[in-house]
């Protein structure tokens, strides 16, 4: 897992166990709710909303929970409220770490969230002690296997795209936040599919992990995203493909 890449990545990679689905469909559902809560119902002009149900589709989640989702957020369905967060912190052989809550108990989730770092060789640190390390970026992956890198490359230099690179048996296409819908539909045009596609926050620098300090932070990844108040989590760690 090279630095740059994100654990959403590794999930794709590990495949997604049934017993899981149900967590990942209730992280989808919340960012959908406050995507519309935020923006407005329509997809078509709330970008961040026409973002998170192509990941529920993605995953194959149901018609009608996308629309009940959707439906909470604007008020015609009773729903939760839920608060956005960002977390930094530490990692095993300080590894930067950054998370993207969404919660309806804070205080829980931040308590949770210190225990999971503390239990897992991190710590929880103040807000503003990563964040420097990373810049937000749109990033679009895509397996070697779907795309020929030229015209990969073509497709997406020329939709405004910052970069295409190669990364093991995958591209990666960089772009800036606000670049990354042109991109991404330059990129179907051209009939290329994607893993991934989403606005994340990479990092300037990678942490070389190995043996321990690799499967502790492998263990406080997997914790965390089997934290119901944790939407998103970004790392800087590299961590070799035998620990994945």
């Amino acid at each position: 897992m090279s630095g740059h890449s994100k654990w959403s990545t590794i999930r794709h990679k590990k495949g997604a166990a049934d017993a899981k689905r149900g967590k990942i469909f209730t992280k989808l559902i919340k960012e959908i709710t406050v995507a519309a809560r935020m923006g407005g119902g329509d997809p078509e002009s709330n970008p961040r909303l026409r973002t998170a149900v192509a990941a529920a589709k993605a995953e194959n989640m149901p018609k009608d929970n996308i629309e009940r989702g959707i439906k909470k957020g604007t008020g015609e369905l009773e729903g939760v409220n839920y608060e956005e967060s960002t977390y930094e912190g530490y990692g095993p052989g300080g590894a930067a770490v950054m998370l993207e809550s969404l919660t309806d108990n804070k205080n829980r989730a931040v308590a949770d969230i210190r225990h999971i770092f503390s239990k897992n060789g991190g710590n929880l640190g103040e807000n503003g002690c990563v964040a420097w390390m990373f810049d937000k970026k749109g990033y679009i992956s895509v397996e070697n296997s779907a795309a020929d890198e030229e015209t990969l490359m073509e497709a997406a230099l020329e939709a405004g795209a910052e970069d295409v690179r190669e990364d093991g048996a995958s591209f990666e296409v960089i772009t800036a936040p606000e670049d990354l819908e042109a991109v991404k539909e330059a990129i179907e045009d051209a009939n290329i599919a994607f893993v991934d596609a989403e606005v994340t926050m990479l990092p300037q620098t990678t942490a070389n992990l190995q043996g321990k300090e690799a499967e502790q932070m492998m263990r406080l990844m997997e914790s965390l995203d089997d934290c119901d108040d944790v939407q998103k989590i970004y790392t800087n760690a590299d961590i070799p493909e035998e620990y994945i």
